[in-house]
Parts: structure tokens; sequence; C-alpha cells
């Protein structure tokens, strides 16, 4: 099975934090026979999350959301 891991975070893209997230859930996912096809970091915006979802399901049997969650005023996916 194929998996796409998306990390929602304006602060990730700027270098305000790595993410780590990614590459522990990668590691999981090898460990367990999962091969990850894509990783994407997108912003928190509407429509990058529900383009790269559609983009995301497209390619792979599996997507995981990691981020978007935060104390940061822009998170928007917790309305999504």
């Amino acid at each position: 099975m194929k998996v796409s891991i998306v990390t929602i975070g304006d602060e990730i893209l700027i270098g305000q934090i790595v993410d780590t997230n990614s590459a522990w859930i990668a590691q999981r996912l090898n460990e367990i026979g999962l091969q990850v096809h894509k990783i994407y970091s997108i912003p928190d915006t509407e429509a990058a999350i529900l383009r790269t979802l559609n983009r995301a399901a497209k390619l792979t049997d599996i997507v995981l959301l990691t981020g978007g969650l935060g104390p940061t005023n822009d998170d928007i996916t917790k309305k999504l």
C-alpha cells in the first residue's frame, strides 16, 4: 500500500519549525511494510488543504495528516 503524508502549517514552510513528524511517521510506516509515496508540506489555507487531499487520494491508498491544529490564529483545519 502507498501512503501520502500531509503536513499542514505555515510555520513549517517558513522554517520556524522543523517537520520531524513526517520522518517519525515514515519510519513507523516502513516498519509495518507500508511505502511512503510522497510527503507534502502545505500552508494553512482551505484551498491548499482540499487541493492536496484530492491529489494525494488519487495517488495513494492512505492519506495521513499532521499539523494544523496548533495555537496560531490561521489554523483552519479544526473547521474542515
